[in-house]
């Protein structure tokens, strides 16, 4: 069984940074497309960042592209969000999340099979 577990969440001043990860167990951790979502309180869950089962491609959402930066690491099934620049309006659950059927990622949330736990990112102003 594929398990998800998301770390490296915390509370950081505007202006900072953090990088958060994502441990994937399993042996096929290289077969997942892989993505971050993020969701605040009272809102839906939003797409952040997506990377391809290789890591030759990578997605943002709009709002957030140069800020933030997804990478992984297949030799140790792990993925990660470094978070630059960072805004009150970026405080939200983050939780990444595993495709198994696509090799590049998507921005729809149904796409994915499995889920961590989410680790909360706080930004006081």
């Amino acid at each position: 069984q594929v398990q998800l577990v998301d770390s490296g969440g915390g509370l950081v001043q505007a202006g900072g940074s953090l990088r958060i990860s994502c441990a994937v167990s399993g042996r096929t951790f290289s077969s997942y497309a892989m993505a971050w979502f993020r969701q605040a309180p009272g809102k839906e869950r939003e797409f952040v960042a997506g990377i391809s089962r290789n890591g030759g491609t990578k997605y943002y959402t709009d709002s957030l592209t140069g800020r933030f930066a997804i990478s992984r690491d297949n030799a140790k099934n792990t993925v990660y969000l470094q978070m630059n620049g960072l805004k009150p309006e970026d405080t939200a659950v983050y939780y990444c999340a595993a495709d198994r059927d696509s090799s590049s990622s998507s921005s729809v949330r149904s796409e994915y099979d499995y889920w961590g736990q989410g680790t909360q990112v706080t930004v006081s102003s």
